[in-house]
């Protein structure tokens, strides 16, 4: 155990350092800290696209959906990334085309300002949750390597994200994102071999799996099944991080070739997450299924190979928190405070006020943390909450010239309301998530608004400043 909270550890102060680096040596201005200067090589855009989709959202609570309810159920559900990804390849040279800090930028120039202030409090609200549930899986790791109590844990990883984030923005973000890409990747390669010849390879698994995981639903309903899937396929779809590391990229053709290798990577990590989670099934009968990867790590494999998982797994949890808390920071900066201050704000004052926000952001995402029983009930709740809310209004700014802005801001409240009314007010009716009726009602909103008040000299204006934007 103390080789695993060694590896663990020295991985860890390796990250910090790293955003030292790049802190003294690339973050000179506020485009620097948000979007990397637009510097971005492709690998390392595939591998920061990959590692900000497959966090804790994978790690932990995607193990912990195939521990509950199976492989064959999990194709289904995590299948949504790189489905999505086809999706973002068709989009990805045109968001680099227009060069925007955040994804409410690009919807003002389309539909006005008051659009743009509804997205990026929705925004907001999600991706603080989305880096508070990165803050429990990180905690889960060190309870297993350190036997840390997760309420400590999950502290210190609040405040290692905080400052990794406030130092080496988008650039220590990046670079970190693409060696833990590379670590995860191989770990689990090298993992699965070992865990597959300790059931019986894939015969012996499939014989060995009880009868609810060895189903093609996992015993769940189709409703249930849908629900599940949605979420993470629209999040990826309209994820403002995506959109950013376009940005960040060095020019439209890195961008649109780096969703080929996000598509590629994200399959094989899917792949070989399924294969070790359903291993712990039979393995571990009896383990939280929020730890089903982190106890193969320690438990399943040889101490070399787990020391590489559980660092890649850590380096994930870390660099995922990372991308969100300086997402939501581009939200509060330029989305808030610059747009409505009365006085320019200099270059210099952005960038400190793009850390401050970072910090505050992280603050209030651990103490929100606190208010969710799992890392699995976080994550349904924080990507309905943004798939619901914007992704419709994202897709429709990119590619649907009928909507006008009273469709698009009808759709973000009625995606926002609706998640907070099925998933709080109502506390989830017939055990569905929330996006089985927030998306029905936010796509509704904006076929029918946009319908109703679709005259050709609505949106003149901007359509034409849009057209611009991305060409």
């Amino acid at each position: 155990m103390n080789l695993y909270m060694v590896a663990v550890i020295a991985y860890l102060v390796f990250m910090a350092l790293l955003g030292v680096y790049f802190s003294k040596k690339s973050i000179k201005n506020s485009e620097d800290f948000i979007v990397a200067g637009r510097s971005l090589p492709l690998l390392v855009v595939i591998g920061t696209l990959l590692a900000t989709a497959v966090g804790s959202g994978t790690v932990i609570g995607g193990a912990s959906f195939i521990y509950q309810y199976g492989p064959i159920a999990a194709i289904f559900n995590l299948s949504g990334g790189f489905l999505a990804a086809l999706v973002l390849f068709f989009i990805a040279g045109k968001v680099r085309k227009g060069g925007s800090y955040t994804v409410p930028q690009m919807i003002e120039i389309r539909f006005g300002s008051k659009a743009r202030l509804i997205a990026s409090l929705l925004i907001i609200f999600a991706y603080v949750g989305i880096a508070a549930y990165q803050f429990t899986g990180g905690a889960y790791v060190l309870q297993l390597t350190i036997g840390v109590p997760l309420e400590v844990g999950t502290l210190i990883m609040a405040a290692l994200v905080i400052f990794l984030t406030v130092s080496g923005g988008l650039f220590s973000v990046a670079y970190t994102d693409a060696i833990s890409a590379f670590l995860i990747i191989v770990g689990f390669l090298i993992g699965v071999p070992y865990v597959l010849n300790e059931v019986g390879w894939l015969s012996g698994l499939a014989s060995s799996l009880p009868s609810t995981q060895a189903s093609w639903n996992g015993g769940l309903s189709i409703p249930q099944l849908i629900g599940f899937f949605l979420p993470l396929f629209l999040l990826i779809l309209g994820d403002q991080n995506m959109y950013q590391r376009f940005s960040a990229s060095k020019n439209e053709s890195v961008a649109k070739k780096s969703t080929i290798g996000f598509f590629i990577t994200n399959v094989i990590v899917i792949a070989l997450t399924i294969i070790l989670a359903t291993t712990a099934i039979v393995i571990f009968p009896n383990i939280t299924p929020d730890t089903a990867i982190l106890e193969i790590a320690v438990s399943g494999v040889p101490v070399a190979i787990g020391m590489f998982i559980l660092s890649a797994a850590v380096a994930f949890l870390i660099t995922t928190a990372t991308s969100y808390l300086l997402s939501a920071s581009g939200n509060v900066v330029y989305d808030l405070v610059q747009k409505y201050s009365k006085t320019q704000i200099s270059d210099k004052k952005l960038l400190w006020l793009n850390r401050s926000t970072v910090l505050t952001l992280g603050i209030l995402a651990y103490v929100l943390g606190q208010f969710f029983p799992s890392v699995l009930a976080m994550q349904m709740y924080a990507y309905t909450m943004y798939g619901a809310a914007l992704t419709p209004a994202i897709l429709a700014t990119l590619l649907w010239k009928k909507a006008t802005t009273a469709g698009i801001i009808s759709s973000m409240i009625a995606g926002g309301v609706g998640t907070i009314l099925w998933e709080i007010v109502w506390d989830k009716p017939f055990d569905w998530n929330s996006v089985l009726f927030a998306l029905p009602l936010s796509l509704l909103a904006l076929i029918i608004v946009s319908s109703l008040t679709n005259n050709n000299q609505i949106n003149t204006e901007f359509d034409k400043d849009f057209k611009e934007y991305t060409s």
